[in-house]
């Protein structure tokens, strides 16, 4: 808990900050700071957002991360959410130092939501509306049973990362595929399913324009974290900081940028190609960037040879119980990247016909990227659609190097 003198520098350093922030260029949203203790902040982390309506999966998400931080596995210092005004969450435990390094990391990433391509067309006043879509939930649970609400909540979630993210920039039906399929699954079914109750569709289209809004930082999120761990460097050095603050701020930015063992530190990541490329082209070539690119084209673009040599990325598989290194080829590295951030990592599938045997049966298509689905992921969604489509829902993808179809006819699941 900051003292009362701690409030009041800090107070100044914010003023600094955001001075500091104006003159380097930086364009950022109107600025809300709020104290938090760890159960309101670790909250808003497993929801995603302060007003979102209530189900398990989010508790469960919680208890995972409230534990992790009573047992000092894991904290988080602050949450920042793309709204204008911008809301950052602090944490109310953190020292003077941490919130002089916080503050300057959330005006990052503020700039970064009002200035990147890929939150161009997103809701800012989403906030508001997710209280209001939470206020419904509310009243349909009352209406027609909080179990009956939440199953089909369940079956609703299961499918919510399959939206078209062009329709945040007014196609409002997103785009076709080459081959006529369409990427937008949740928005298809809620409109096309003949079994939905309309409130049933509002949940979906709920859900729909929830993750439509989420969808950007999913893109982004190398960019976004290394844009904001390059700012808050850059920023609190320009602080007059006492030996003692210099040390902790040492350990505290260690500890967010340092490579991760086994995965990929987007803070890390990011914040190297940045410097990379501010090296060679300049601080003007960093602006550029943070307006056009996302998590792909960053990657595609601009990890080099050289870069990749230097932060020792490499390709590994599980192999006999063994993890070996398969590749350190520069090209096979980045197919690598850009295959675990296409689609926000997510499964592609779309919809390819609705009326499949001339029976209202659904048939979704993956597409291939070398990664086979889950066999549980199958066994565990398809069931759930089908409670959202009403008739058999069928599902082609690769297995073992051919076509396989999955079909679920509301009795059991067959291939």
């Amino acid at each position: 808990m900051l003292l009362e003198s701690d409030t009041q520098q800090l107070e100044q350093s914010v003023e600094q900050l955001t001075d500091a922030a104006i003159q380097h260029g930086l364009d950022f949203f109107p600025m809300r700071y709020q104290f938090c203790p760890s159960e309101v902040l670790y909250s808003i982390g497993a929801y995603g957002m302060p007003t979102r309506f209530s189900h398990w999966s989010f508790g469960k998400a919680y208890h995972r991360m409230k534990s992790e931080y009573d047992h000092g596995l894991s904290k988080i210092y602050e949450l920042v959410i793309n709204s204008n005004p911008c809301y950052a969450f602090l944490l109310d435990s953190n020292t003077l130092l941490q919130n002089k390094l916080i503050v300057a990391h959330v005006l990052g990433h503020s700039d970064f939501f009002k200035n990147n391509a890929m939150f161009g067309g997103t809701d800012r006043n989403m906030v508001d509306r997710m209280a209001v879509f939470a206020n419904r939930i509310e009243a349909f649970s009352q209406e027609y049973g909080m179990d009956e609400v939440e199953a089909f909540l369940d079956a609703g979630i299961a499918i919510q990362e399959h939206v078209d993210p062009y329709v945040r920039f007014g196609h409002v039906d997103g785009f076709r595929e080459t081959d006529g399929s369409i990427k937008d699954v949740i928005g298809y079914i809620a409109t096309h399913s003949r079994y939905l109750e309309e409130w049933q569709r509002e949940i979906l289209h709920m859900l729909r324009a929830e993750m439509l809004y989420f969808w950007p930082q999913m893109e982004t999120k190398i960019m976004n974290e290394g844009w904001a761990s390059y700012w808050h460097l850059k920023l609190v050095r320009e602080l007059e900081l006492s030996d003692s603050e210099i040390v902790e701020f040492a350990k505290m930015n260690a500890g967010v940028i340092q490579p991760t063992p086994g995965r990929i530190n987007p803070y890390y990541l990011g914040l190297m190609m940045l410097r990379h490329i501010e090296r060679k082209e300049g601080i003007e070539a960093l602006f550029e960037i943070r307006e056009v690119e996302s998590d792909v084209s960053f990657i595609r673009n601009y990890l080099t040879r050289e870069l990749a040599e230097d932060m020792d990325l490499f390709v590994y598989q599980k192999q006999q119980q063994v993890y070996r290194v398969t590749a350190n080829d520069v090209n096979e590295v980045k197919e690598q990247l850009i295959r675990s951030r296409t689609n926000g990592g997510f499964p592609y599938i779309t919809v390819r016909d609705d009326d499949l045997h001339g029976r209202g049966e659904l048939l979704l298509h993956n597409r291939f990227d070398g990664m086979e689905l889950d066999r549980k992921y199958v066994e565990r969604t398809l069931p759930l659609v089908f409670k959202l489509w009403g008739r058999s829902v069928h599902l082609e993808t690769m297995a073992g190097g051919k076509t396989v179809t999955y079909v679920y006819d509301g009795k059991q699941l067959v291939s």
